[in-house]
């Protein structure tokens, strides 16, 4: 397809939080899909639980997605923390935009994530203007947001996605 990759994934880092951005397009989907496949490395989703009954539980489980189940008054990110601490390896891919529509500031439940779980993010980046997907090294959040945000969100400075009108710029 004409891409190329900077940067990899550590086999031995198990457990991490990839956040992927700017995620402007539905092809966000399947091109990652390709580059786990190209990488030969297990990497994971969340959805509620509901998306994985029949008929489609299957297909979404063998993509490497976990249902979440939010009962016992979990929130979400005490809900995903608790499937960090539950396997041995789990690398959860996420869009900190939470949409593929324009927003100028990340959710930050990743970022909760990470530190509830005690694990890493890796920033990766899909560059469409350059047909290059980006793997950072993880960083290893401090615990103090207004610090660990400017740096996490410079790995992505002049990355365009699909729709640039609806990059993430920094």
């Amino acid at each position: 397809m004409g891409w190329k990759i900077e940067g990899t994934l550590d086999p031995a880092i198990k457990k991490c939080v990839i956040i992927v951005v700017p995620h402007t397009s539905w092809h966000d989907f399947y091109i990652g899909l390709f580059i786990r496949s190209y990488l030969g490395i297990e990497i994971n989703f969340v959805g509620k639980k509901e998306l994985f009954q029949f008929p489609f539980g299957f297909y979404f489980r063998w993509l490497g997605g976990v249902p979440l189940d939010r009962t016992g008054g979990l929130n979400k990110v005490d809900a995903i923390a608790k499937v960090f601490a539950d396997r041995e390896t789990f690398r959860l891919a996420i869009a900190p935009e939470g949409t593929r529509k324009k927003v100028t500031k990340w959710k930050t439940g990743f970022y909760y994530i990470s530190l509830q779980a005690n694990v890493p993010i890796i920033p990766v980046a899909f560059d469409f203007s350059k047909k290059q997907i980006t793997i950072n090294k993880p960083y290893y959040p401090i615990g103090e947001i207004e610090v660990d945000m400017p740096i996490l969100e410079h790995y992505y400075k002049g990355v365009v996605g699909k729709y640039p009108e609806n990059s993430f710029m920094v």
